[in-house]
């Protein structure tokens, strides 16, 4: 491996940059809670590693090379986005101003941590801009003449837990402003928001075109 440092310096600065998981792991938090929101970015740690494993090993390779097959993956993961958008956005017809306790009956809704794993595995799995990324940017830090794949997992598994711990760090941060975000109003806002990100970001991926 070369530049390790900066490896971790620039995996840093691209996950904090905003994209379909986190807003993925916005959404389940507000609506869900805090331990959905984990659940999530777990389903996501580990949709990484299957990437990690699926370049080490040359297969994203040959996923990218299949103009055919690279589209399926890319639409499937476009409209499972758009879904999941408009379902938050469809949601947002229960609440019209009615409350309980204080509380938005959407704010009552009920996922479980399986389903909001499933949901931050499949969102991140089915991203073939994921494949890209991990096919081109962990070989950048790979010695040429290496013949080896352990430094392609050290790199991959380095990655995963450096966006385990920001978005873990994330969700918690949420979650310290629980009660300012569980305001009706506050909610109605924010869900919109990541609703319609979610639409865009799977609209965008529909139009995406792999150079």
């Amino acid at each position: 491996m070369e530049h390790y440092l900066l490896f971790i310096i620039v995996s840093i600065f691209l996950i904090l940059l905003p994209g379909p998981d986190m807003a993925l792991a916005t959404r389940n938090t507000l609506l869900y809670g805090r331990s959905v929101g984990l659940s999530t970015i777990t389903g996501t740690s580990h949709a990484l590693f299957i990437h990690t494993t699926a370049a080490a090993l040359g297969l994203s390779a040959l996923l990218v090379q299949s103009a055919f097959f690279f589209s399926i993956f890319k639409y499937i993961g476009a409209l499972y986005l758009a879904y999941l958008g408009i379902r938050t956005l469809f949601s947002l017809r229960n609440q019209t101003a009615t409350q309980m306790n204080g509380q938005s009956v959407l704010s009552k809704k009920y996922l479980s941590k399986k389903m909001g794993y499933f949901q931050g595995f499949l969102t991140n799995l089915t991203n073939p801009k994921v494949v890209v990324f991990f096919l081109t940017f962990l070989p950048q830090f790979v010695r040429p003449d290496n013949h080896s794949i352990v430094p392609f997992f050290i790199l991959g598994i380095t990655h995963i837990l450096i966006n385990f711990l920001l978005f873990s760090t994330y969700v918690f941060l949420i979650g310290a402003f629980n009660q300012w975000l569980q305001k009706p109003s506050v909610q109605f806002m924010l869900q919109s928001v990541t609703g319609s990100i979610l639409i865009g970001f799977g609209i965008h991926l529909a139009l995406w075109a792999q150079r």
